[in-house]
């Protein structure tokens, strides 16, 4: 851990297991950054669920992060340029509305660590705003990987 807790994407990545940076879809940059914010989310809800004004934003703030992966992985497995633009764009959604929850919980939270989360989201948001209008009229066909069951 770095200054006041503030994790490295650097040293984040080398915990992630091989399962998912072996998958086509970890090249992905806003995809891979989309699941570091939310694993650095789940600390953060942990302090704002320990007070009670902040329960409920703790869960929607938690949701909004699991919501940016989940959707650019959503849409990583569509096979048209409109069905992934749809889930980018829910992806982009969702990271505006992160934004928008940490900023509503800079009371709780350490500055340093609000800082680096808008800064996440703010990378987040460049990229997917980069994605979704080169994915329309497009088709993508996933390369061949190998999957284990």
């Amino acid at each position: 851990m770095g200054e006041s807790g503030v994790l490295s994407y650097e040293e984040w990545v080398r915990t992630v297991p091989a399962a998912f940076t072996g998958d086509p879809l970890w090249t992905v940059k806003a995809y891979r950054l989309a699941l570091f914010v939310a694993d650095l989310g789940w600390q953060d809800v942990t302090k704002l669920v320990r007070d009670r004004r902040t329960i409920s934003l703790s869960d929607q703030l938690y949701r909004a992060l699991g919501s940016i992966g989940a959707n650019i992985a959503e849409g990583y497995g569509r096979g048209s340029g409109k069905d992934r633009t749809r889930f980018y764009e829910y992806a982009l959604g969702s990271a505006r509305e992160s934004r928008d929850w940490y900023y509503k919980a800079r009371h709780i939270l350490e500055q340093a660590v609000v800082t680096h989360r808008f800064d996440l989201l703010s990378q987040i948001t460049r990229l997917l705003l980069v994605m979704i209008p080169d994915q329309r009229d497009q088709t993508l066909k996933e390369p061949p990987a190998p999957y284990e069951t």
